[in-house]
C-alpha cells in the first residue's frame, strides 16, 4: 500500500512572473502532477480505463503556505503524502523543497482534497465510493511524516 510519492523537476521559465519568481497558480499544477504520478506509481491513471468505472476527481479544497520563492531553473522536489482517506475523498499534503543548495529548503506546503465522482452521465457528477481496487492500494501516511 502506498502513502507517499516524490519527484524532482526544474522550474520552467514560463512558470515565472514579472518578478522572476514562480507564479502562485503553478503550485496547483505541481500538486496535480504529483497526484497523477502517485496514481501511476500504484498502477492506475487519474483517467479511468474504458473497462473501469467512469470516475473523476474534482478538487474541492486547495491551499498553500509559501515559505521561499522559487525561480527559473531551480531544482525542486514535490513530496505528496496521503493525509486522509475516506470512502469518497482523498486529502493530500504536499511539501515543495528547493534543492539547489547544500541542504533542501522548504519553499511551500500545501493541502488538496479531491472527491471521487461518477461521470457515467457527463451532465451530472455525483460523489461515489473510491473504486475498491484503487482504495486497497492507498493508505494514510504515518503521523510522524504528516507532522514533519
Amino acid at each position: 500500500m502506498a502513502y507517499e510519492f516524490k519527484f524532482v523537476r526544474l522550474v520552467e521559465f514560463s512558470e515565472t512572473d514579472m518578478a522572476g519568481i514562480v507564479h502562485f497558480s503553478n503550485y496547483a499544477k505541481y500538486l496535480e502532477a504529483a497526484e497523477h504520478r502517485f496514481f501511476r506509481s500504484i498502477g492506475h491513471s487519474i483517467v479511468a480505463a474504458k473497462d473501469s468505472p467512469r470516475v473523476g476527481w474534482p478538487r474541492v479544497r486547495i491551499g498553500f503556505d509559501f515559505k521561499k520563492p522559487l525561480r527559473f531553473e531551480d531544482e525542486i522536489e514535490i513530496h505528496l503524502l496521503v493525509a486522509r482517506l475516506r470512502s469518497k475523498s482523498i486529502t493530500y499534503k504536499f511539501r515543495i523543497h528547493k534543492l539547489n543548495g547544500d541542504q533542501p529548503e522548504l519553499a511551500a506546503t500545501g493541502e488538496m482534497t479531491v472527491v471521487c465522482v461518477s461521470i457515467a452521465d457527463r451532465s451530472a457528477m455525483k460523489a461515489c465510493n473510491i473504486p475498491k481496487e484503487l482504495a486497497a492500494k492507498i493508505e494514510v501516511a504515518p503521523a510522524g511524516l504528516l507532522e514533519g
